[in-house]
């Protein structure tokens, strides 16, 4: 999300950045399909190759914060929810209630329910209740200006769950950190895995909602690293508001499949709710589980999807956010700011999980991070 022209700048030199990185094959439109796996870029695909082998590997050891401040008691939050339908947004709510128990603060939930109003309304009232801090859960800041306002001049500290496009500090909005993986990060990763599991031929539509601009960005840089490959054809790009998925994505799969019943091979959401809403019309099609079209989320990896990868239901992968961690996240920020310390600058690594080597798992996390942040505010 870009709040003001200087991040709107940001935005763009992100966006040229990913064109650079695709670099070693000619970029273009995507085109028809060629006639021999990765044909058009063998450097790419073969680049591919290798970063999904590093992101399909499983961590072994926490490489988070180690340090900080003992627990600061007393405190209050709220979590102001763009809409707890959205699963990443209800899957950090629930870190962050689990962390906050462990810290021994109290926490509230209030949910935006996805419209403008909403959220303003529920950001009013989070500034009322007056408490140590409040989360900006999934929404961009714009919408809610005079509210973010109002909490600054209340001396109430805002951190952010993709509130803006980067992870850290942010000075406009005023956030004293923003959680996140890395936009650029997570689009090139499910981004690769189509390239790689196609050889560099495939036909592929791209869910997104264009009214979030965190996602907006993440769907042009997915779409610009597919276009390093001639043989990979963009087919769609489905703008579709996450507030409406459960109600339009039916009908816009089954008019994909009747626009494209042989060349869709692939898709890639920057969320992987749509694959919920999804599969209802796959089914009716009678198109397989396993695919085509084989599917992966750029985020949020929330268990619904893992049960569909698990059991090869209209989703191959997904590029997962650490949802409980980052809830974790929060609550230890929260804790340095309070202490007056800065922010801790962790940020976790990408990772894609599939049947293979999620094996059975519900979510993703980075290991030991519960104890990790125990320990650091045992002191």
């Amino acid at each position: 999300m870009y709040p003001n022209r200087k991040t709107a700048l940001a935005a763009a030199a992100l966006l040229a950045a990913a064109v650079t990185a695709v670099a070693g094959c000619e970029s273009g439109s995507p085109n028809a399909t060629g006639p021999s796996p990765g044909a058009g870029c063998p450097a790419v695909l073969q680049e591919a190759k290798a970063a999904v082998r590093r992101a399909e590997s499983k961590d072994t050891s926490w490489n988070g914060p180690t340090t900080g401040p003992r627990a600061v008691p007393g405190k209050s939050l709220v979590y102001v929810a763009q809409t707890m339908t959205n699963p990443g947004v209800a899957g950090v709510a629930k870190g962050v209630k689990e962390a906050a128990q462990a810290i021994g603060w109290d926490v509230r939930v209030i949910d935006g329910e996805g419209t403008p109003a909403g959220i303003q309304a529920a950001l009013s009232q989070a500034v009322t209740l007056k408490p140590s801090g409040i989360v900006i859960g999934g929404f961009d800041p714009r919408l809610t200006s005079q509210q973010v306002a109002q909490a600054e001049e209340a001396g109430i500290p805002l951190i952010g769950w993709h509130a803006v496009s980067s992870p850290g500090p942010s000075t406009s909005p005023r956030l004293f950190t923003n959680i996140t993986t890395r936009v650029e990060e997570v689009a090139k990763a499910s981004a690769d895995w189509v390239i790689a599991q196609s050889d560099g031929n495939a036909g592929v539509v791209v869910f997104t909602d264009d009214s979030i601009p965190f996602a907006g960005t993440k769907s042009r840089l997915i779409e610009r690293r597919l276009a390093a490959c001639p043989g990979m054809k963009l087919l769609a790009h489905a703008n579709i508001p996450i507030p409406d998925a459960s109600r339009r994505t039916p009908q816009e799969v089954s008019s994909l499949l009747s626009r494209f019943p042989k060349d869709w091979t692939y898709s890639v959401a920057i969320n992987d709710l749509y694959f919920d809403d999804a599969a209802p019309a796959f089914r009716a099609a009678g198109r397989p589980g396993a695919g085509p079209p084989f599917n992966i989320g750029a985020g949020d990896g929330d268990p619904s999807a893992f049960r569909r990868i698990n059991s090869k239901q209209f989703q191959s992968a997904t590029v997962p956010e650490p949802l409980s961690q980052q809830g974790w996240q929060i609550v230890d920020e929260f804790n340095r700011a309070f202490a007056g310390q800065p922010a801790s600058g962790y940020v976790a690594p990408v990772h894609i999980a599939t049947a293979a080597n999620s094996s059975g798992a519900s979510s993703w996390n980075p290991p030991d991070y519960r104890g990790a942040y125990e320990k650091i505010w045992r002191g």
